[in-house]
């Protein structure tokens, strides 16, 4: 489990990540799901903006907002591949050049990273409610598993 207890907000676990996105070709096809790796590096910037929206989608139901399941699903079991549906603001913005949003990406993590822990942070449709750690080990494990999803 590579990614336990990993956060975006240690700059070195950032590297780890950016360093694995320089490496993947944009052409490169999926291992799993339908998402083109364009769609992907966009879909990771809307989810970014995710902590800062002051109007989430309504909770998504599932099994991941009871606390333990929640806990289990967030720092423990390995994700599902092509089976989760994220909430709709994760997918607004289409991909651009992928030069610029490597960058937007890089800029809206820098943010994230550099933002207060004190600040009110957006619940998550799937998850709840999420302080500034929480969101950081989510949105490693997700940077992850689409990272993977490419074979990077």
């Amino acid at each position: 489990m590579s990614y336990f207890m990993r956060t975006i907000q240690n700059p070195k676990h950032r590297k780890d990540l950016f360093d694995r996105l320089a490496r993947l070709d944009p052409a490169q096809p999926p291992l799993w799901g339908r998402l083109t790796a364009p769609k992907m590096l966009a879909h990771l910037c809307d989810q970014m903006r995710m902590p800062y929206n002051d109007n989430p989608s309504p909770p998504i139901p599932g099994v991941q907002h009871y606390p333990v399941m929640r806990q289990l699903v967030l720092y423990l079991l390995p994700w599902p591949k092509a089976q989760i549906q994220g909430p709709p603001e994760a997918f607004h913005t289409p991909p651009a050049v992928w030069s610029e949003d490597v960058t937007t990406l890089k800029t809206l993590v820098d943010q994230f990273a550099n933002s207060s822990a004190d600040q009110p942070w957006a619940d998550h449709p799937n998850f709840g409610g999420m302080n500034h750690r929480v969101w950081g080990y989510f949105s490693y494990r997700h940077f992850d598993h689409h990272l993977r999803q490419f074979g990077a």
